[in-house]
């Protein structure tokens, strides 16, 4: 792995499963390799439903068209909110983008972005990852934020131009 959190470009993350909130409300446990069965997916760690750092990210993730477009590429969030507040949180954004809800961290570990806050409460480190169909990492971004990690947000465009290159490549 690289020096820091998160799983390396072109290792292979475990295949966990979990509850996936999609944007119709409809709660099913899905596995990556289910959600990469179709192509690569990208998937978007985040601290949790409706603080203002996430609010603003997923609005970006909505706004930026591009991801909500294309079939070529399926975008997943995950954080360790409740199916119920991401269900909330999915409506009150009106996000075309599924959630997982990742209460005991399995997919966070599966990433390699499990942190403590203040060495007390364990969630993930903001950080976004494409995943082919073999659930290689083709792309990664984390958060570098030397106080709170959680403070970063990716930049959209250079989000877009990694899927985009890949998907050319």
């Amino acid at each position: 792995m690289d020096d820091g959190p998160g799983v390396a470009l072109g290792e292979t993350v475990a295949d966990v499963a979990a509850p996936l909130v999609s944007p119709d409300g409809s709660v099913e446990t899905v596995s990556l390799s289910e959600l990469t069965a179709d192509g690569p997916a990208l998937i978007v760690f985040y601290t949790n439903d409706f603080s203002p750092d996430c609010t603003r990210e997923w609005c970006d993730f909505r706004d930026f068209g591009w991801f909500a477009s294309t079939d070529d590429v399926r975008v997943a969030g995950v954080s360790r909110s409740r199916v119920s507040t991401h269900r909330r949180f999915i409506d009150r954004l009106d996000l075309p983008f599924p959630l997982y809800s990742d209460r005991d961290l399995e997919l966070t570990e599966a990433f390699d972005v499990r942190y403590r806050v203040l060495g007390l409460v364990a969630r993930s480190h903001r950080s976004v990852f494409l995943i082919d169909e073999d659930l290689t990492v083709q792309y990664r971004w984390v958060a570098d934020h030397p106080v709170d990690p959680s403070r970063d947000t990716p930049k959209m465009q250079d989000v877009n131009d990694a899927v985009r290159d890949y998907l050319s490549g």
